[in-house]
């Protein structure tokens, strides 16, 4: 057995373990990094770049055996960035094994002890598989296992109606096969209800079938078909099941009782600091119990934590400018509240203004502003937006602007100055500023009547 003493120990090499690696070793600190799996965790190897690769694949009318190879091709390019030799090359200690925590200073890598003054644990998330009666014995897919089809499915059967579920329809559905989505509420529930309508009504003229507010009750093999029984006992047969229900947190299996950080069902408990119930101990990304599970918010948390590890300084994570996105086509992207959430909280003090696609010039140049292409739409509340809702062509390019918005907490009348080049879909985010501003000096009799007197008055 090899002992290791460390400045830093991360467990866990995807987004967020890299990040904090890298920065730490370059920063001057001694880091361990272990990592049981593959570099480059879930979003690398079966999560957001093999859907966005397939997505793509899917749009550009490729067969279904060139587009899983498009998905490995685009997974390899991306590899060596993430790869063990570059963290090593970087100055990092690289251990391919399973860490479990021996006391709250210690843990276990392969038979490798390691005492480190700061641990990270940024062990990601797995697919949650829901109990439904029959499944276990039933062979269904993950976004883990999907990738490993060779030939298009003749129907996929989806449960879940989230980000993956929907993705995933749209892209088997354009490469050939039929499909049907089963959600137990609504689609894209937690996204803004009419802008979910215009991504739903999308797939659906793509020939998707949406069966919402029915959930899967049972599921069987019928003469070599998988068959899902619902809960008003309509049955849908398919030749594959994907399971996308949502992640479950990996904080099982680490000894977190012998580190003494406390977690719940949801995954471990940390404050805004990202600190654990032991101070020695932070965790970052989808481990975190109740948090935003997206590869680029275990990103930030890395930059928050690199604070207090390697500086001591006090950081905290915020979350009100945290955009995330559905790379649907149409796309639809939030930041901040929805509208149904934003009137509830701020009642009578909310003002909504949009903009839409269908009138942006580079859109209609592109044959993007079709009926129904999507909108801009701002939540405002003393002339601040506190959440924004984009959904169409590039609407996840487009709401980077306003979480820089958001983290800065500016105001209309600094957005007002922000110029975009023409012709391009940014001007839309002028566009609903401008809709913001039109009441206030177009419909205004006291911005008239000063005009008219300044008109006269000066010579």
């Amino acid at each position: 057995m090899t002992n290791i003493k460390t400045d830093v120990c991360v467990i866990g090499a995807g987004s967020g373990g890299l990040s904090v690696a890298a920065g730490a070793v370059q920063m001057g600190a001694q880091v361990v990094l272990i990592e049981k799996g593959e570099m480059g965790g879930d979003c690398l190897n079966s999560g957001c770049v093999p859907s966005k690769a397939l997505l793509h694949a899917a749009a550009k009318g490729m067969s279904y055996p060139d587009a899983m190879a498009h998905v490995q091709q685009t997974i390899a390019t991306i590899a060596p960035h993430d790869s063990q030799e570059r963290f090593e090359e970087l100055g990092c200690k690289v251990i391919r094994a399973e860490a479990r925590f021996t006391s709250p200073t210690t843990l276990d890598a392969g038979g490798v002890t390691i005492k480190a003054r700061r641990f990270v644990i940024a062990t990601g998330s797995s697919p949650r598989v829901p109990e439904i009666e029959g499944l276990a014995s039933v062979p269904y897919l993950t976004n883990e296992t999907i990738w490993g089809l060779t030939s298009c499915p003749e129907h996929l059967v989806i449960l879940g109606g989230g980000a993956i579920g929907m993705e995933m329809a749209q892209a088997h559905r354009r490469l050939g096969a039929q499909v049907t989505v089963i959600e137990a509420f609504a689609a894209l529930g937690r996204e803004d209800a009419e802008a979910a309508g215009v991504v739903k009504a999308a797939l659906q003229a793509e020939g998707v079938t949406l069966i919402e507010g029915k959930g899967a009750e049972r599921v069987s093999v019928v003469d070599g078909q998988t068959c899902v029984t619902l809960s008003d006992g309509q049955t849908v047969t398919g030749s594959h099941l994907l399971v996308a229900t949502g992640r479950r947190a990996n904080s099982e299996n680490l000894g977190l009782e012998h580190a003494e950080v406390d977690r719940t069902k949801t995954g471990i408990k940390v404050g805004d600091n990202l600190r654990t119930s032991n101070r020695r101990i932070y965790a970052i990304g989808d481990v975190i119990a109740g948090g935003m599970q997206f590869t680029h918010v275990a990103g930030y948390q890395a930059g928050v934590v690199i604070r207090p590890l390697l500086f001591g300084l006090p950081a905290k994570a915020a979350r009100h400018h945290i955009p995330h996105a559905t790379y649907t086509s149409p796309e639809l992207a939030q930041v901040g509240l929805t509208e149904a959430d934003a009137r509830e909280t701020y009642q009578d003090k909310l003002e909504v203004v949009r903009a839409e696609i269908s009138g942006n010039d580079r859109a209609i140049a592109t044959g993007r502003a079709g009926a129904g292409s999507g909108f801009i739409k701002l939540m405002v509340v003393k002339s601040r937006p506190v959440g924004v809702t984009i959904v169409g062509p590039d609407a996840g390019e487009m709401i980077a602007f306003w979480s820089l918005v958001l983290s800065l907490n500016l105001k209309m009348s600094k957005i007002a100055g922000m110029v975009a080049p023409y012709p391009t879909l940014a001007e839309l985010n002028k566009r609903a500023v401008s809709a913001y501003f039109t009441p206030r000096l177009f419909e205004s009799r006291k911005v008239k009547t000063i005009v008219k007197t300044i008109q006269r008055l000066v010579p």
